[in-house]
């Protein structure tokens, strides 16, 4: 399928990619905390008949260095934007913390049909690196609505690794401490998927090493089953927490991280994944 690619550089940084004849149907990209534009992706999806939008959410020009105090209109005006485009149908699909921003975008804006979370949190979290003001300590919320801070959950300081030494290292355990650490601050820092008319896809290794994601997805599931609502959730329990869609390349490896899964396992999950995906983009699932 032909399709045509532009650059955007306002109101954020970003690709736009769609199919030359047009489509109906829009997806916002979101990557996680790597910041980047997720441009492999949008061709994908431009390459299944979708306009496919992925910006920069953070580390722009204009906002904040790290994930503190991010505007969900961020998202709201990107869901505008595919509207503006043709977009009659609304997905957002975000990785990690922009699967954490997928799900927030969808409570809190009705356009929003469908929401593709990948390796999901189920409640909001601190802030990942410094706010505008440059300053990462004392934590903050990740997420900021009309101008008002949401609910979070701080990470426990006190947690170390189970391996110290000086190459990557898994953090799930810094998250599952923290939950315990701070278990009186989770209620309303869950992220209320009950209250979003999207449907909902999640997406999630068992191996994850970075946060419980499969958990997580479970805890979503069950809060949107409390009130009838569409939820489907496609796992592999030997996934880590950087599935790949057919079609992409394979992640790299970081210095900083373990992620969990192998290659082969992560790739698995986003092959079983990706039906499921089309269809709920296209609202045939």
């Amino acid at each position: 399928m032909d399709v045509i690619e532009r650059e955007l550089t306002d109101p954020w940084e970003g690709v736009l990619v769609a199919p030359a004849c047009g489509s109906g149907i829009g997806v916002l990209v979101l990557a996680g905390s790597s910041g980047r534009i997720e441009r492999e992706r949008a061709r994908i999806l431009a390459q299944q008949g979708m306009t496919a939008l992925s910006i920069r959410w953070f580390g722009g020009p204009g906002q904040a260095p790290g994930i503190c105090e991010v505007p969900l209109e961020t998202f709201t005006a990107a869901v505008g934007f595919l509207q503006a485009n043709g977009a009659e149908r609304i997905g957002v699909l975000g990785s990690s913390k922009g699967a954490e921003a997928a799900l927030l975008t969808a409570v809190h804006d009705s356009r929003v049909d469908v929401v593709i979370a990948l390796s999901p949190t189920s409640r909001v979290w601190c802030n990942v690196g410094p706010g505008r003001d440059g300053a990462q300590r004392p934590y903050r919320s990740s997420w900021t609505w009309r101008e008002q801070a949401l609910p979070f959950v701080p990470l426990d300081d006190s947690w170390t690794p189970a391996k110290p030494g000086s190459g990557p290292v898994a953090i799930r355990g810094w998250y599952e401490r923290s939950e315990l650490t701070f278990a009186h601050l989770l209620p309303p820092a869950e992220i209320a998927v009950d209250q979003a008319r999207a449907d909902l896809l999640l997406v999630a290794g068992g191996d994850d090493a970075m946060w419980p994601s499969l958990p997580f997805a479970e805890q979503l599931a069950r809060r949107r089953s409390v009130v009838g609502a569409t939820v489907r959730v496609i796992a592999r329990h030997d996934a880590g927490h950087r599935p790949r869609l057919p079609g992409e390349s394979a992640a790299s490896a970081s210095p900083h991280f373990l992620y969990g899964g192998t290659p082969e396992a992560d790739a698995a999950l986003g092959t079983a994944a990706w039906p499921h995906i089309l269809n709920s983009l296209r609202g045939e699932d």
